[in-house]
């Protein structure tokens, strides 16, 4: 309201936010300062997540318009750099957490049955806005899905269930449309609705596995030059690197995938190597930057699950989890499969040195005159 005034202590809602720490008790003076400092830290990763998801609406949001403005790539890169330093900061808490003696977390980890950190329905929200397929995902104990795990204990639907459920049909994911909006890349100059532009992206693909081909031979050569090899190691070792070239081929070709996807997956893969290929070029250089700060943000979110990982065995070693789960063991299971943006990560392998890949044909056309 106009003229009125507020006080720092209103605004922050200082009392709200600091009579929030009792857990299931009337009072935080009935608890240790081991279970307040447990309580506070989990709060404050919340608030971490809430910032994340924000920042993650906001990209997606950008990237789910049928044409993004080259102007508001600047701001999607600092939402992905804000994701990034959310995880950051929420890693770096398990060290106030590991002062904490495993015989202190036992004192109350009882009251905590069956409660369980699976049940944080923003980390369940940022894994689906994110992208994070459900065939990808890990069981957690008894419940067959993870929505069913977010149920109260009678089976009825709880607040935590209910947002996860708006989240999901909260359509398209970031990685959706990431995916859409860099399939839509100017390859050569050419874009999706061209009507060649399936012989220029084959044309493109095609010299630079050829270059994948001359990076083989380099490799070979240096490779059995550098070691003195018996045959039958010589001959495993070029098969090593005839089976990286296949690999290569696979990729370019998307062979590894449906035919129904193939078409999309072959040019969002050529637009990604081409874009990380040639990112010194003005109309690509924020792209480029955008495929940093996904590899980033997400590298930041498995950081923060290996982080968890192994404070949790520090302090309890490796006993069942308090909601059922296989403890430390789910959780290392979940920072090492959960990926989102796979492509992305993919494509990492198959990026050729500067000198192999394909030449530009008409590189005024990525320059600063092709913004509007």
């Amino acid at each position: 309201m106009k003229g009125s005034k507020a006080n720092y202590w209103d605004y922050i809602r200082v009392e709200d936010l600091l009579a929030l720490q009792s857990g299931i008790n009337h009072s935080e003076q009935d608890l240790s300062d081991d279970e307040v400092r447990f309580i506070v830290i989990h709060q404050i990763d919340e608030l971490w997540f809430k910032l994340i998801l924000r920042e993650l609406v906001t990209a997606r949001d950008l990237f789910a318009k049928p044409r993004v403005p080259e102007d508001a790539l600047a701001g999607a890169v600092q939402s992905l750099k804000r994701i990034t330093i959310g995880f950051d900061l929420a890693t770096q808490q398990f060290k106030l957490m590991e002062t904490m003696g495993t015989q202190d977390y036992l004192s109350f980890r009882d009251k905590l049955n069956p409660a369980s950190g699976f049940q944080s329905a923003q980390t369940r929200e940022i894994e689906v806005l994110m992208g994070l397929d459900d065939d990808d995902r890990i069981k957690f104990g008894k419940e067959g899905s993870y929505r069913e795990a977010l149920k109260s204990h009678d089976g009825t639907p709880s607040p935590a269930y209910a947002r996860v459920e708006r989240r999901i049909a909260d359509t398209p994911t970031l990685k959706a449309a990431v995916y859409a909006w860099l399939y839509r890349t100017p390859i050569q100059g050419s874009i999706p609705d061209d009507p060649n532009d399936d012989d220029v992206v084959a044309e493109w693909v095609e010299h630079y596995y050829s270059g994948h081909q001359e990076l083989h031979k380099r490799a070979m050569q240096h490779a059995v030059a550098a070691q003195a090899l018996a045959p039958e190691d010589e001959e495993r070792l070029r098969e090593r690197y005839r089976g990286q070239l296949r690999g290569a081929k696979r990729h370019l070709d998307a062979e590894d995938v449906g035919e129904d996807q193939r078409a999309f997956t072959r040019r969002l893969r050529a637009a990604i190597l081409f874009v990380d290929s040639n990112r010194e070029l003005p109309l690509l250089s924020w792209p480029g930057q955008i495929i940093d700060g996904l590899i980033e943000s997400e590298q930041s979110s498995l950081i923060f699950r290996q982080r968890h990982a192994r404070m949790v065995e520090r302090v309890i070693g490796r006993r069942v989890g308090t909601g059922g789960s296989d403890g430390v063991d789910y959780i290392d299971q979940t920072a090492l499969k959960y990926r989102v943006f796979t492509e992305i990560w993919s494509a990492r392998t198959i990026l050729l040195p500067k000198d192999l890949c394909p030449t530009i044909k008409d590189r005024a056309y990525y320059g600063l005159a092709q913004q509007d």
